[in-house]
């Protein structure tokens, strides 16, 4: 088991910081789309208020998205392997899978251009922003798996 140390240490600092984030809690994070005034990767709290979504960015950008100007929603996945600072404590993280929750949001603008948006959701926060969504905008959530239909809690 002691050869294991050093090639874990290894991999521990090379491994890419984006494979080690998460969005975790009520956070979401705005992944990309045709939003202007929001970056990639852009961290912040996605409010379900009573006639929009509002995504609020920790660093001070906001995005309200009417839920009656919504033309399409759609949830997908992408399952990878934990890596990182967990492999040093055990190895038995690599055997352990890490989810990523993505809804696709596609919309009018108040300017009458077709925008969309991609977040990654905090994974206790899905079933509440697709249920939140499919009600308020009559829409149904397009799931891009059965896995994706099933982990969202939709059976």
């Amino acid at each position: 088991m002691r050869p294991l140390l050093p090639l874990a240490l290894i991999l521990c600092l090379t491994a890419p910081n984006t494979v080690v984030a998460a969005v975790r809690g009520g956070d979401a994070m705005y992944v990309g789309g045709t939003i202007a005034g929001l970056t990639e990767k852009t961290e912040g709290k996605l409010d379900l208020a009573e006639t929009a979504a509002i995504f609020a960015a920790k660093k001070g950008a906001k995005v309200t998205i009417p839920y009656d100007k919504i033309q399409s929603l759609e949830y997908g996945q992408k399952a990878g392997r934990r890596v990182g600072l967990g492999i040093a404590i055990s190895p038995l993280f690599l055997l352990s899978h890490k989810r990523r929750h993505f809804l696709t949001i596609g919309f009018v603008d108040e300017a009458g251009k077709q925008q969309g948006a991609v977040f990654e959701l905090a994974k206790g926060m899905v079933q509440e922003a697709l249920s939140v969504f499919e009600t308020k905008s009559g829409k149904k959530v397009e799931y891009e798996s059965e896995e994706a239909r099933k982990h969202a809690g939709v059976h």
